[in-house]
């Protein structure tokens, strides 16, 4: 009994301590700031309700806008599939946002296939042949796209958007998870 209370306590620690490191690496991509020369900016797709936006999507959506406008030679590529309950692509509820901002539409690129990160990032390749982007999302999800993003031949330059609050904890927990996917599976 006590040698399973001792196996127990270890494994606890070891898990706890994987988790602070792994916050930490998380909240440190997230404080990055990108270069200004970069050409394209990758907006990762998120939850469409209907054909408005999720809080997280809006989100990112309004950081890229801030690089762009800053940025006029960038051109913005946005990403994402329809998914179930969504009336239209993530990507096209992007591409309607930056045009609504008055970003023209030649500065928009269009990836609407993906369904996750991964598939986000290989198919803007596979698409647009791009080397490097800076890529936006929420702080919590940062670390692991620019991982991912390596994987498939992109160098990426972190570009935070805040998390909603009142869905921070359960996607940190969630990412905490498709980090340890990322890195037993490779995607």
């Amino acid at each position: 009994m006590k040698k399973i209370m001792i196996i127990l306590s270890i494994v606890i620690m070891i898990s706890i301590i994987s988790i602070a490191v792994l916050h930490h690496q998380i909240m440190k991509t997230a404080e990055s700031t990108p270069p200004a020369d970069i050409p394209y900016v990758i907006v990762l797709g998120a939850k469409v309700n209907g054909e408005e936006m999720s809080l997280s999507l809006l989100y990112r959506a309004r950081k890229a806008l801030e690089y762009i406008e800053a940025h006029s030679d960038t051109t913005v590529i946005v990403t994402g599939g329809q998914g179930n309950g969504e009336h239209i692509s993530e990507a096209e509820a992007l591409k309607r946002f930056f045009i609504n901002e008055g970003i023209h539409e030649d500065r928009i690129l269009q990836e609407d296939l993906s369904t996750s990160t991964y598939e986000n990032l290989k198919f803007t390749k596979e698409l647009y042949n791009i080397d490097h982007a800076i890529i936006v999302s929420n702080d919590f999800h940062l670390y692991r796209a620019i991982e991912l993003a390596k994987k498939v031949g992109i160098k990426g330059y972190p570009l935070a958007a805040e998390t909603p609050r009142v869905v921070k904890a359960t996607l940190f927990i969630r990412e905490y998870a498709a980090i340890l996917k990322m890195w037993i599976f490779g995607s």
